[in-house]
């Protein structure tokens, strides 16, 4: 077997993507049980290095939550993989088609075959597992692999080189390394599909390189996800699932809650509410064991630079929690934090957050807050917390988001079955549940013309019966 191994930039990437598409077309798509072989081995690789797992995220983070890595990486591709896996031959099924009247005695099927290569671009918040999840759809779907992580994450990128080099060999599964440029040059080539995960500012340069060899993308972006409180639901309960979605990974979650839109009547007891919740998720503070630190000094200083410019421009800053001071003990560790009289003006409530800081915003009725969220990119999720109700159904039908949760936060993300992605600026596809396993799926079309067949009546040379029959098929 030659082993994955870490392709470094001055080693052509095009050589290692022509002797993957070499290697499909001389095996063809791989069969049910490879597959399912295939999906069951790297399953086992994950369980087995959890621990090394956790090692390298607390690494590359200055300290990351084990838990939060063990239930949102190790725990996340497990269960994306038993979903595969369970599935997989329905996934894999051809599946009939209606075969017009004219054509009764004929057939028609769509077949799904692997697209070939597929190239996958991981972000850095959540290495481990947005690298993997998406290889495992590809692996279902029949496809080879290379995956680009972050730089930002060393420790997880050279621990998934290791993991997947004792699984496949170099021409079914590669690891890229390397820095923006190597990025760049990756995202440009002719990929059968291309994966990426990431900003939306970085997501438009990965379209624009891909689309000088039309290659069709897969885009999960971010944005800016916005939490509707519907007046007078139990605060408790809403600001305990808002600082659930809000805090974990230290904030950095695409699908996190961005800002919270609270009715005027319930805004300062919210805060209150909210300020418990934090206490109550983080007794020790922010240097919790389970609060998880900023992934580097550059992404701490421009969460700062945020939080000071809405401070200069008016807005009440407040860090809320126990012991909220404590953040300066540890490196690049922002506390919990809250933004009350936040503008347009103001960099927080233009930019993505991606930290541990929420602008909370009154609205006056319910069709404000709605006409809020829509005069802004449609995000990649929205939140919703209210009873089931003429408010519940006018937020999902009267807004646009990737996903949605009722009563909860990023769970959606969960749901196997479920597809996840994006909405004009937040993104383009899914790749999770079925929706995921046809992304990375050629459905070609097959027809099987029957013996009888009215078309045979319409060949050349015509004549009065053509007539006939083309005034009857278009009265």
């Amino acid at each position: 077997m030659n082993p994955v191994s870490a392709i470094h930039p001055d080693t052509p990437l095009r050589d290692t993507l022509d002797r993957q598409r070499s290697a499909f077309l001389r095996d063809g798509a791989p069969s049910f049980s490879r597959r399912r072989d295939d999906l069951k081995k790297l399953r086992a690789a994950v369980v087995s290095q959890q621990s090394e797992v956790e090692a390298a995220l607390d690494k590359d983070f200055g300290h990351r939550s084990r838990h939060e890595t063990a239930i949102m990486e190790c725990l996340s591709v497990v269960q994306q993989i038993d979903y595969l896996v369970r599935n997989l031959r329905r996934l894999m099924r051809p599946t009939r088609r209606h075969v017009a009247a004219a054509f009764r005695f004929g057939s028609a099927r769509i077949e799904y075959q692997p697209l070939g290569v597929v190239g996958i671009m991981a972000p850095w918040n959540y290495p481990f597992a947005l690298a993997l999840t998406p290889l495992a759809t590809a692996l279902a779907a029949g496809n080879r692999a290379m995956i680009k992580p972050s730089e930002f994450t060393p420790a997880t990128s050279g621990l998934l080189v290791g993991m997947l080099a004792d699984l496949f060999r170099e021409d079914q599964v590669a690891v890229v390394t390397g820095d923006a440029a190597v990025g760049a040059a990756f995202s440009a080539l002719a990929f059968d599909h291309l994966i990426f995960t990431g900003s939306t500012q970085v997501g438009r340069a990965v379209m624009r390189a891909a689309s000088d060899n039309l290659v069709p993308v897969t885009l999960e972006l971010g944005g800016k996800s916005p939490v509707i409180v519907a007046k007078g639901h139990a605060l408790g309960h809403a600001a305990a699932g808002i600082a659930f979605g809000k805090l974990g990974n230290g904030g950095q979650i695409c699908v996190a809650p961005d800002y919270a839109l609270v009715h005027e009547d319930d805004l300062e007891a919210f805060v209150g509410a909210y300020d418990k919740a934090v206490a109550t998720l983080y007794p020790d503070g922010p240097t919790s064991d389970d609060y998880t630190s900023i992934i580097n000094d550059r992404h701490f200083a421009r969460l700062n630079t945020m939080v000071n410019d809405a401070r200069a421009k008016g807005a009440r800053v407040r860090e809320v929690g126990a012991a909220p001071e404590n953040a300066a003990k540890r490196p690049h560790t922002l506390a919990p934090t809250i933004v009350l009289g936040a503008s347009d003006d103001m960099a927080i409530m233009q930019e993505e957050i991606f930290g541990p800081v929420l602008p909370i915003l009154p609205y006056r009725d319910l069709d404000g807050a709605i006409a809020y969220v829509n005069a802004r990119p449609r995000p990649l999720a929205l939140y919703y917390f209210g009873g089931d109700d003429a408010d519940r159904a006018k937020v999902l039908s009267r807004t646009t988001s990737g996903n949605v949760t009722i009563n909860g936060t990023i769970m959606h993300y969960a749901q196997d079955d479920l597809p996840f992605g994006g909405v004009g600026p937040s993104g383009m596809g899914a790749y999770h549940g079925v929706e995921g396993f046809r992304s990375l799926s050629h459905a070609k079309g097959v027809y099987t013309q029957g013996r009888w067949n009215l078309s045979t009546f319409l060949r050349a040379p015509f004549g009065k019966f053509v007539d006939t029959t083309l005034k009857m098929m278009l009265r």
